[in-house]
């Protein structure tokens, strides 16, 4: 029997642990010496003096597992380069800055030389000026150009919002440079009477990679005296270009490379990134050029402290009688109230738009309670809003007008919010670089800042605050992507055909699998080739053949029933876990149940309600292998790498109460099993290893299928992946392998990446889900180690202690890192 785990199916339900608290006081590495916070931080209370005050009573105390200190750091200034324009540096001087961060002058020398170049710091940092000095510098050169048109740039960011804020921005800054700056957004809001004007007129073109990919390269003709003038492609939050999105990404750039060379125009790249682990590889890889980093952060830091933060136990039971912990939703409300009524401003991220509502209204309802005037100071932001709704949020959060805000990740990219205290982060966000993106959104003015992450009952969340060197003492995550995808790949060779006949020149430049593929696309009849090149055969568009932020097939329109009006769409890969029968949908804030998922027609009919559960899929799946690409041996177990291929098939799904997690009740489902072929690591251990850590027939499935749970658990700290981007399945004795074996394999068409950077960091990741395993106090196993809410199985078997004999074994033999 195989235990499986889909990558739709997130550890998210909670789970017992019981410490002893650990307070620690340790200086974080890198730092640049000493600094002073800005005067007017002596106004306000410390971090720890809020910390202190959160932390009264002795059940509170408890609940903090480690408290790290990151001393204030000085800024370390440098001059312009000298070939900046002296009324863009007036212009920078007027918007009240004298001097440049030393990294902002040395991206700009970079960008002048005609260098790529990644600006990786904290945040509020200036990446934004490190780009923008030389960018406007160039443009307010090329206003002097007899056509008046001159040198063009463009930027990509990953939202509409943030595209938005950045014109916002520019207008301000360039300002006194008259009419020589002319930013512009198109995207998809864009209305038609303004594109033209655009593609005419504009210098400063802001839009995003999808806008790029559908509406412009296709276009490029009319595009064509903008793109011969490109003299500079602006990538911001680079960083959150990674997994199968970013691989799309990443050929979209090439597109729009070789186009650029068609028109004669050879750009230089600026990106931006939170701190990343090389992100002058992981810049490289997305845009398929050489490109140097900056990573010496030289701007000021206030004090930060930042505290980890376990829910306590509840009376309630889980699965298989396992205890439960206090969700974070309710944990993350109780701070937010209190630190409000301290007048401490605050955000609290949380990852879901219900999520980040629900933590506002249990805020407002407990602060009515204390002063009928707070609740009003509370509000949640999240996407969906229009923009004069957020716009007006930033500024009474700025103004001090709002204390509280409860916002999902809509807030972490680049919105600039400066003013707050503190930040409350619910659950672990899936990356060090978006947790410590969403922690530097307090301080931004210099002053000291309190951040707490809030444990989440999840093996990762676990681990993590009670692993504290995991988070303070390793750097961030390499971004993984994975252009030369075939899945990946294969579309946008067809729109590049589309775009222009596609040559043998023209393979290097989409990278090694190019070759490959076009007999593939010739055979299904997506190309021909005449002559020298290779031709789009058909009639539609060929940027419609993938959606570079779905997983690809037909997206399934999710449907008002009463009024057949659109809400919206789910990836087709996705939709048997999101919106079977009955399934509890959200949209922009408002609950739906699904009537019927009409796969046929990719219809899913949903009815508003408000039901007090949550609902998770059940499946079953099993794994074949096609290929073996690498194998290394650990003593007499074997790790590999290679092709799969993946049968699920969803049967049931759970319904879960709300705030406690608890199972109401499971319900049968028909659908259809499907068939991914995907890119998975995978190990194997022999019957004498089986005997050695005392893993008997009874137990040896438990053994393995814990051990599963808890690594695709763990995956996530060494590869920028979420749990929902993975999937993993055991055997005790798998009919390729002839052996007992644990996969885990990219829940993506043709792989990820995530799986190849698990193999790679393989003795690290078994080690971390050895030890999350062992640390956790449950006695035979709950969600904060090896329960899984999405397991196919319903966590049974799982051995807890088998689990950590068994990895134990299998690492005694793994090769030095």
């Amino acid at each position: 029997m195989a235990f499986n785990h889909l990558p739709a199916g997130a550890h998210d339900a909670s789970g017992p642990l019981s410490r002893t608290p650990v307070t620690h006081s340790v200086p974080m590495a890198n730092t640049h010496g000493p600094g002073r916070p800005t005067a007017h931080a002596d106004t306000r209370p410390t971090p720890g003096t809020v910390l202190d005050r959160l932390a009264a009573g002795p059940s509170r105390a408890a609940r903090i597992t480690h408290t790290e200190h990151l001393p204030p750091r000085a800024g370390r200034h440098a001059v312009w380069p000298d070939r900046i324009r002296s009324d863009v540096v007036a212009a920078i001087t007027a918007a009240g800055i004298d001097r440049p961060w030393a990294h902002q002058a040395e991206a700009a020398e970079h960008a002048l030389d005609g260098t790529s170049v990644v600006v990786a710091t904290g945040t509020a940092s200036g990446k934004s000026l490190a780009y923008l000095a030389p960018v406007l510098s160039a443009l307010a050169d090329g206003a002097q150009a007899p056509n008046g048109r001159g040198a063009t740039a463009l930027y990509l960011s990953p939202t509409k919002a943030l595209a938005a804020d950045q014109r916002r921005a520019v207008r301000e800054l360039a300002a006194p440079l008259g009419n020589a700056i002319r930013p512009a957004v198109y995207d998809g809001d864009t209305p038609v009477e303004e594109r033209e004007w655009v593609r005419q007129y504009a210098n400063y073109v802001l839009t995003n990679p999808d806008m790029l990919h559908r509406g412009i390269l296709p276009a490029h003709p009319r595009w064509s005296s903008f793109l011969k003038a490109l003299r500079y492609v602006v990538i911001d939050e680079c960083h959150t270009y990674r997994g199968v999105f970013g691989s799309h990404v990443a050929q979209v750039l090439r597109r729009l490379r070789r186009l650029c060379a068609r028109y004669g125009s050879d750009p230089v790249f600026l990106l931006a990134s939170a701190t990343a682990s090389d992100p002058a590889v992981a810049a490289s890889r997305l845009t398929g050029l050489a490109v140097t980093e900056v990573a010496d952060d030289a701007s000021p830091r206030g004090e930060v402290v930042f505290a980890l933060w376990e829910p306590p136990l509840t009376d309630l039971k889980g699965e298989k009688g396992a205890p439960v912990r206090r969700t974070a939703t309710a944990e993350t409300a109780d701070l937010l109230t209190d630190l409000v009524v301290q007048g401490v401003r605050t955000v609290a991220f949380v990852r879901s738009r219900r999520g980040a509502e629900l933590i506002s209204v249990i805020a407002q309802e407990r602060l009515a309670a204390v002063d009928r005037s707070l609740p009003g100071r509370v509000a949640a932001y999240r996407g969906g809003y229009l923009p004069e709704e957020r716009r007006a949020l930033e500024r009474a959060l700025h103004s001090g007008e709002l204390l509280g805000l409860a916002a999902t990740t809509a807030l972490e990219l680049g919105v600039d919010v400066s003013g707050l205290d503190a930040v409350l982060i619910t659950g672990y966000p899936g990356t060090r670089a978006s947790l410590w993106q969403q922690a530097g959104r307090a301080g931004r003015t210099g002053q000291g800042a309190l951040a707490v992450l809030v444990a989440r009952d999840d093996p990762l969340d676990t681990y993590l605050v009670h692993h504290p060197e995991a988070l303070f003492r390793r750097p961030v995550e390499a971004t993984v992507l994975d252009p030369d995808n075939p899945y990946v790949l294969a579309p946008h060779l067809c729109a590049a055909a589309a775009e222009l006949p596609l040559t043998e020149a023209d393979l290097p430049l989409f990278g090694p699998t190019a070759e490959e593929l076009l007999p593939q696309l010739e055979a299904a009849k997506l190309l021909r080739r005449r002559a020298t090149a290779w031709h789009w055969t058909r009639r539609e568009r060929a940027a419609d053949l993938t959606d570079i932020r779905g997983g690809g097939g037909r997206p399934v329109q999710i449907v008002e029933a009463a009024t057949g009006r659109l809400l919206g769409t789910v990836d087709e890969s996705a939709s048997h876990t999101a919106v079977h029968d009955g399934a509890v949908h959200l949209h922009q804030g408002r609950t739906y149940l699904v009537k019927h998922l009409d796969l046929e027609d990719s219809v899913a009919l949903v009815e508003e309600a408000n039901p007090p559960f949550s609902t998770t899929a059940r499946d079953t799946t099993t794994i074949s292998v096609l290929e073996t690409e690498h194998e290394v041996p650990w003593g007499d177990a074997r790790l590999c790498f290679g092709s799969v291929e993946v049968t699920n098939q969803v049967v049931s799904y759970l319904r879960r109460r709300l705030l406690s997690g608890e199972v109401l009740g499971e319900a049968k489902l028909d659908l259809p099993p499907r068939t991914l072929r995907t890119r998975a690591v995978w190990w194997t251990v022999t019957e004498d290893q089986l005997d050695e850590a005392r893993i008997t027939p009874e137990i040896l499935g438990g053994a393995l299928h814990a051990a599963e749970h808890a690594s695709i658990g763990l995956l996530p700290l060494f590869a920028t992946c979420d749990r929902w981007d993975i999937g993993g399945v055991s055997v005790p004795l798998h009919p390729d392998t002839l052996l007992p074996t644990v996969f885990v394999y990219d829940g993506h068409p043709g792989g990820a990446g995530f799986a190849e950077r698990a193999f790679h960091t393989a003795r690290a990741w078994l080690t971390a889900t050895r030890d999350a395993i062992a640390a956790c106090e449950c006695a035979a196993g709950c969600p904060s180690c090896i329960q899984s809410p999405k397991c196919g199985n319903g966590n049974d078997p799982l051995h807890k202690r088998g689990a950590i004999r068994l990895l134990t074994r299998l690492l005694a033999q793994a090769p030095p890192a």
